[in-house]
């Protein structure tokens, strides 16, 4: 069983995240192999909050070119997590 600051990585602070926060949504960066299952009870473990729903996203690593070879960058895992009405996470910013 892996602890919950294995499969939560850190919230995300982007425009788009911040226009959720509003509405009880948060971007989530998980690892890879993560379920929805596991982000729920990670997250609720975490911010002691109630989640309602968690929806995720896979990102793939762009190809680059770095100096004179081709290289990838990593490939990623964001969840949106919507919460219970009238809770928040604090994130500092």
């Amino acid at each position: 069983m892996r602890t919950a600051t294995e499969i939560v990585k850190g919230i995300r602070q982007t425009e788009k995240s911040t226009r959720l926060a509003k509405h009880d949504q948060y971007l989530v960066e998980v690892a890879l192999d993560a379920n929805k299952i596991e982000i729920r009870h990670a997250i609720e473990q975490l911010f002691a909050v109630k989640v309602v729903q968690v929806n995720t996203q896979r990102g793939h690593g762009k190809w680059r070119l770095l100096r004179y070879r081709w290289g990838r960058r990593p490939d990623w895992k964001k969840a949106f997590v919507t919460l219970a009405a009238g809770q928040k996470i604090e994130v500092k910013t």
